[in-house]
């Protein structure tokens, strides 16, 4: 077993998850909306680790899950960036209120 134990880990991972959520709902940036979007996914990596490490360490599940989700916000931090790319070309700006897609 760890030193420290799992508590500390849950903690640690909710207040990621807080504010990672208080990210997404608060800016207006959409990078910063991408940015708080990756520390949820980073919390959820440390329930991920904390979990396997104390339930089953031997079992290779939390570890496959982890490179699963790195993989999933690497891809959604590029299509992201192409997307925010695409539309500061052409609206001009990246601030999420300003831009409306269903006009011309």
């Amino acid at each position: 077993m760890s030193a420290v134990p799992v508590d500390f880990y849950l903690a640690l991972s909710a207040v990621l998850f807080a504010i990672g959520a208080y990210g997404v709902l608060s800016r207006r940036n959409a990078v910063g909306v991408l940015m708080g979007i990756e520390l949820m996914l980073n919390a959820a990596n440390i329930n991920f680790l904390a979990f396997w490490r104390n339930i089953a360490p031997k079992a290779m599940e939390g570890q496959v899950f982890v490179l699963v989700v790195i993989t999933v916000a690497a891809a959604e931090a590029a299509v992201g960036l192409a997307i925010i790319l695409s539309i500061y070309r052409r609206f001009g700006t990246i601030n999420v209120d300003d831009v409306d897609l269903m006009k011309g």
